[in-house]
């Protein structure tokens, strides 16, 4: 079962996406907050495995909130939900750490797919945003030592495909007939060699880098 902290300052909306999600058999609210500062502890009392989280709230904002909860509760993942498809949010929500940045007319299935793959530590993006955060790390690329494109092995690249489909650790150690504490050793160490922080910022550079085919529209189930 995925337990979900819901935090948005808009008590229709917050209703709304909680009826979803008790509609979805392995997710469960683990508690809903108003605020980031609710939202930061609500993740310290009840560990969940995914905040949806908006960006502006009262007392402490999304963004903030974001950041505090990636630094203190690794095992808890972030997904940005909000009316903002801005370029300087986009920026700011990853640069903090969150695993998504969905809008708030994503399909119900979609955010739903998001929730399932933050809490398998994969990542999720608004197709319409990808323009956007390719610019953002195309720049820290020119900035980054770790840029190391044309030295990458097939396996690398086999892992940044799989990584751009949403697979988890366990699926791919499964399409690559590996053990999953060796996906997760190569995987740290292709992040090392590329200069990327995430699994999000692999798949930009793997889009950016021409190496796997973005997204070019917002899928439809």
């Amino acid at each position: 079962m995925l337990r979900v902290v819901i935090a948005d300052d808009h008590d229709l909306f917050r209703e709304g996406l909680r009826q979803l999600l008790a509609s979805v058999d392995d997710v469960e609210v683990a508690g809903e907050a108003s605020d980031g500062k609710q939202a930061v502890e609500l993740v310290k009392l009840h560990s969940p495995d995914v905040v949806l989280m908006d960006i502006s709230m009262p007392e402490m904002d999304g963004i903030q909130a974001t950041e505090m909860i990636v630094k203190n509760y690794p095992n808890t993942h972030v997904v940005v939900l909000t009316m903002y498809a801005d370029d300087e949010y986009a920026i700011h929500a990853i640069r903090a750490g969150a695993k998504g940045y969905l809008l708030k007319n994503t399909r119900s299935n979609e955010v739903i797919r998001a929730i399932r793959l933050a809490a398998a530590g994969g990542s999720s993006i608004d197709p319409a945003l990808g323009p956007v955060l390719m610019r953002e790390f195309q720049r820290l690329l020119n900035s980054s030592p770790g840029n190391n494109r044309q030295q990458l092995t097939e396996r690398e690249l086999r892992f940044l495909e799989l990584l751009s489909r949403g697979r988890n650790n366990r699926q791919i150690a499964d399409d690559l007939d590996l053990a999953e504490s060796t996906v997760k050793n190569n995987l740290s160490a292709l992040f090392q060699k590329i200069g990327v922080r995430d699994r999000t910022q692999a798949v930009l550079y793997a889009f950016q880098n021409g190496l796997v085919a973005p997204p070019s529209e917002t899928r439809r189930v």
